[in-house]
């Protein structure tokens, strides 16, 4: 952070600069751009998907500025460039946007069978259930093939002001809940984005799925993110309990006892410090391609091996194509489970000193979206463009305007950032210096009556694409390192804590994946998790067998 922060209009300043510089070198390789802007009518959306004004698409404006005049046979093949989505377009999108609940309800359209039972109910108050329209829609036998279920859409209102979490969950019908598993996104996305993710993981049996915006992000509300702290250390724990108290106190209202966790990237960072804060409400914890493991992303030490490959730049200039192919000669050679990665040379790259400034004077990616107004589509779709280039046409729009959505909302917990992670996403408290921890807490403190309750374990999942930017070597070192602590723990342990003890640990690979595993290859990420769910049931009806 900036010791002595300078005025906000040098900041706006710079950060103008900084666009036009940007822009400037997106116009150098895009020179006809503006010759040569497209009057293509939208791509018609189903009618299953609502979504008022229709936007123009992204395809459409590459399509217009890769036409090729006749006869010009020396005309070079179009390249995507920097932000591929064109100046009029982005205007036209800006203006015909859709609000952010209504992007989140075109999202939660594209779930396989709700999306059906949508369409086919003759009943005029049957909605999609989301942001937009809160409430629930049941699924039958009679289209849903894994039914009946219930999906139901809630805000669930946390106490302060302006402070609620935007839920959404689905379970099936007839049978009692016996697990809860709550799926956690990453830095400034949605629960959305789990869209392929909620119809395979609800067809396990006696689970109930929730996913959650965390507090501050998505469609939860936007309170003002401040910190009060004055020295770093307190700092980081402030910005992580933002957070993490907010679950805690949804956990509580929803009177949940235990839970399986599974948080993709930041998400799976503040997983492990609200297990760390409030243990003993944690069964498993599934962490998908994590952010902030290692300690240092380009030194060799005893805790951890050499990183790979891996670059957070990545997530912003390789094509989410080339990533599900598989193609990564980088990649380490390992089995399914990852018991096997060699080490590669690891990317050196400075970071520029402009992107250090901004990082440290905490001006986020999304103040830059909003800066841009009009063109604030054709920023992000210098993301969204790679990052959902291999989904269709449809689903590849609508991810497209619900990550804009998002992303040109007030800012509020996107401000935590640069308090948790250094530039470059390397966390400021790695998750490798206190991951020994999670699952060995105090429960209950000892009294004059009692010893004291302890957690004894619990299996934590490191999960990471195959073609993955963030460090797998990071989820290795964890790995063994949480095998070490419980191998110490043994040495000393009563015969009833080898009996109760229940800590493992393992890192498994995605294929054909790159950090966004959960949408990059669904299948085979649900595959992998339903696993653990079908472990997880299992062990809770030994517990209750046993009881």
């Amino acid at each position: 952070m900036l010791k002595s922060p300078t005025s906000a209009v040098l900041q706006s300043r710079k950060l103008v600069t900084t666009v036009v510089r940007i822009q400037h070198a997106d116009n150098s390789t895009n020179s006809s751009l503006k010759t040569n802007m497209s009057t293509a009518e939208p791509i018609p959306v189903p009618s299953s998907i609502p979504i008022g004004r229709p936007p123009r698409s992204m395809a459409t404006s590459r399509r217009s500025r890769e036409q090729i005049p006749e006869g010009n046979s020396s005309a070079k093949p179009p390249s995507m460039g920097m932000f591929p989505l064109g100046y009029k377009e982005a205007v036209y999108q800006w203006w015909n946007s859709v609000t952010p609940t209504i992007a989140e309800r075109n999202v939660i359209s594209c779930i396989p069978y709700l999306r059906e039972a949508v369409a086919s109910s003759t009943n005029s108050a049957t909605h999609v259930p989301s942001a937009e329209h809160p409430g629930e829609t049941r699924t039958s036998t009679k289209i849903d093939p894994y039914g009946p279920r219930v999906w139901k859409s809630t805000m669930v209102t946390l106490s302060g002001k302006n402070r609620g979490i935007n839920e959404f969950s689905v379970e099936r019908v007839g049978e009692p809940v016996d697990d809860t598993l709550v799926m956690l996104h990453g830095y400034g996305a949605g629960l959305g984005f789990y869209y392929k993710n909620f119809e395979s993981l609800s067809r396990s049996e006696g689970w109930k799925i929730y996913a959650l915006d965390w507090l501050g992000m998505g469609n939860s509300t936007r309170p003002p993110f401040k910190i009060c702290a004055k020295d770093q250390a307190t700092k980081i724990r402030e910005a992580e309990n933002w957070f993490v108290d907010a679950l805690e106190e949804w956990r509580k209202i929803r009177k949940i006892e235990k839970f399986t966790l599974l948080g993709h990237s930041l998400g799976g960072y503040l997983g492990v410090s609200y297990a760390l804060k409030y243990p003993g409400h944690i069964n498993k914890l599934i962490l998908a391609s994590p952010v902030g493991v290692p300690e240092d992303p380009y030194a060799v030490n005893a805790d951890m091996p050499e990183p790979m490959d891996s670059s957070l730049q990545d997530e912003f200039a390789v094509d989410q194509q080339t990533t599900t192919e598989g193609h990564n000669s980088n990649a380490p050679a390992t089995n399914g489970r990852g018991q096997q990665a060699e080490a590669g040379a690891p990317k050196k790259r400075p970071y520029p000193p402009w992107l250090v400034w901004l990082w440290d004077a905490n001006v986020s990616p999304f103040s830059i979206i909003r800066l841009a107004g009009p063109l604030g589509p054709r920023v992000a779709s210098g993301w969204t463009s790679r990052r959902f280039n291999h989904l269709t046409q449809e689903e590849r729009q609508t991810l497209h305007d619900y990550a804009y959505s998002i992303f040109r909302q007030r800012g509020s917990g996107e401000y935590a950032l640069p308090y948790l992670l250094a530039p470059g996403a390397h966390a400021r408290s790695p998750v490798i210096n206190r991951i020994h921890r999670v699952g060995r807490q105090v429960v209950t403190p000892a009294t004059g009556s009692a010893p004291a309750v302890k957690e004894m374990g619990y299996p934590i999942v490191f999960m990471y694409g195959e073609n993955d930017w963030m460090d797998v070597a990071g989820g290795l070192a964890a790995e063994e390192k949480l095998k070490q602590a419980k191998a110490q723990l043994l040495l000393h342990a009563t015969a009833e804590e080898k009996w109760k003890e229940n800590g493992s640990a393992k890192v498994v690979i995605v294929s054909k994946a790159g950090h966004h595993l959960y949408l990059d290859n669904p299948k085979e990420f649900n595959d992998y998790v339903r696993e653990e769910l079908e472990d997880t049931r299992r062990q809770t009806m030994r517990e209750r067998d046993s009881s």
